[in-house]
């Protein structure tokens, strides 16, 4: 649903803002790639109905190698509403009851739908809608005045409202609770659900997205929509002065689903290029790489086709959005590759070659990354199960060192360049000297070499070391793969000159060696 920046109430205090997860997260595979199969005008979808499009297509969308799909609220929904700017109704987050029928196709439609994308081995994920619902009318599914909505007492509800909150669910309620947990095993034995999204989940707690899971079934996948930012929560609130990061985490931790990589939507649309490690797919720590659900653009950010070309509350620019798929598809985390970019527009046949990429180097949720931000743009080396692959997006690297290989993308004229190699090892530290290196002027001493991540001998691209005074050496520890043969020198650089390291170069394998030294 629309991101909605309302005042929150608190949902859970922890004793130390962290929770740590004792079971593991509910990813699916691990290897998961997941394709949003709708767009916001997908209702109005006309002559064929939308499910009709998903059957036809199942297929398709199994060659072009999704593992799983998304699919809208499969409930009924006839509301209707209108702004200024904008009208529409029946998209599905404003259902009525649990009836299968709705502007999206009949019941029978949507079970031939699920059918088909299983059949093609495509697991089908359903959009779950638990804090609202429609409130024009009494329906008997939730009474009024039995303390089933936000607004019958004071304390009906488990987080944010929704709007004004008339509207709300309140979840905390056994019979609210066990009304879902029947539907989602419905919707799981009857409608071929292998997986779940839960929509608006700051609204609710994420105790009660586990509960809900624990009888839908322990090793489905789900995923939550957790879209607040830091300065939402209330004061007090630990959450309220933490990163993004921290904040998804904490609700992964305690939902045990995977959750959308808000902190890197928050990085694409407001930092540069080289900031987008800060999701939480380039985490230092593969547990939390692994709860990232990354992704460009959905049904409420984004552009969509038909009426008011959709809600748009949040685009990636275009002039990034080919580059913002290279990096979800080459990176850790699951990504979900929004119907509109893959089917609608012209940038499918990227995400195919990127998605044959992504599966032929074995990249998992939880696979190591590596950032080389000494480059410009962003410069990534992610390595799978069978091999590596290293990105570069609008960056001066554009080639790899001798041996590593050309390019097995290039797009963009450039902008994007992705290469294939072999496996990397584990990174290492090796702690980098250089001995009597007496500066002058404004330089600075660098260590370049012929791997990746000492520059590819280019001195732009070296690695800046640090002065001892005490005893006239300049030094850094920096991570290599293991079992690499290295050489390097050292090289006094300002914006001016380079001066190199007499002599041969220093030669010496990662991992047999955790201390090198160059001299001047």
């Amino acid at each position: 649903m629309k991101h909605v920046s309302l005042p929150c109430l608190l949902i859970t205090l922890t004793l130390h803002g962290v929770v740590i997860a004792d079971e593991p997260v509910r990813n699916g595979s691990g290897e998961e790639i997941l394709l949003q199969g709708f767009h916001w005008n997908s209702s109005r979808n006309a002559p064929q109905t939308w499910y009709d499009v998903l059957a036809r297509m199942a297929g398709q969308i199994a060659g072009d190698g999704f593992t799983s799909v998304w699919l809208p609220p499969p409930w009924s929904d006839v509301s209707e509403w209108k702004t200024p700017t904008a009208e529409g109704g029946g998209e599905g987050y404003f259902w009525h009851s649990f009836d299968k029928t709705s502007r999206y196709g009949g019941d029978a439609q949507l079970r031939q739908a699920a059918s088909a994308l299983n059949q093609a081995g495509v697991n089908v994920v359903y959009d779950i809608v638990p804090n609202h619902m429609s409130d024009k009318a009494v329906y008997a599914l939730f009474p009024r005045g039995r303390n089933e909505w936000r607004h019958d007492c004071a304390q009906c509800d488990e987080g944010d409202a929704f709007m004004d909150g008339t509207a709300d669910l309140n979840t905390a309620n056994s019979e609210v609770f066990d009304a879902f947990k029947k539907e989602l095993i419905n919707l799981r034995d009857q409608y071929g659900a292998k997986g779940l999204r839960f929509d608006f989940v700051r609204g609710y707690a994420p105790e009660t997205v586990d509960r809900w899971m624990q009888v839908f079934g322990e090793r489905q996948f789900c995923v939550g929509e957790m879209w607040k930012g830091p300065d939402e929560y209330p004061e007090g609130d630990w959450r309220r002065k933490a990163s993004w990061q921290d904040a998804l985490k904490d609700w992964s931790d305690r939902s045990r689903c995977t959750v959308f990589d808000f902190a890197l939507k928050e990085r694409m649309q407001n930092g540069n290029l080289n900031q987008w490690r800060h999701g939480l797919n380039g985490n230092p720590n593969p547990a939390w790489r692994k709860i990232a659900v990354t992704f460009v653009d959905n049904h409420d950010t984004g552009y969509s086709p038909g009426p008011f070309q959709g809600q748009h509350h949040w685009p990636l620019p275009e002039e990034r959005r080919n580059q913002a798929y290279a990096y979800i598809l080459s990176s850790p985390g699951t990504p979900a590759v929004f119907w509109s970019d893959m089917y609608d527009w012209q940038r499918g046949e990227l995400i195919r070659q990127l998605i044959r990429l992504r599966k032929d180097a074995g990249i998992k949720a939880d696979s190591g990354i590596d950032f080389h931000t000494q480059y410009s743009g962003m410069v990534a080396t992610t390595t799978g199960t069978r091999k590596s692959l290293v990105i570069a997006l609008d960056s001066d690297l554009t080639k790899l060192p001798e041996g590593m290989g050309q390019p097995v993308l290039t797009w963009d004229g450039g902008k994007i360049r992705i290469w294939s190699t072999p496996a990397a090892q584990a990174l290492i530290g090796v702690d980098f000297n250089c001995d009597y290196a007496d500066t002058i002027l404004d330089e600075t001493v660098y260590a370049v070499g012929s791997s990746l991540e000492l520059g590819a001998w280019d001195p732009r691209h070296a690695i800046a070391l640090t002065y001892n005074p005490q005893e006239r050496r300049w030094t850094r520890v920096i991570d290599l793969p293991a079992n690499q043969a290295i050489e390097w020198k050292c090289i006094m650089r300002n914006n001016d000159t380079v001066r190199w390291q007499p002599g041969p170069n220093v030669r010496f394998t990662s991992g047999t060696a955790s201390v090198t030294r160059g001299t001047f």
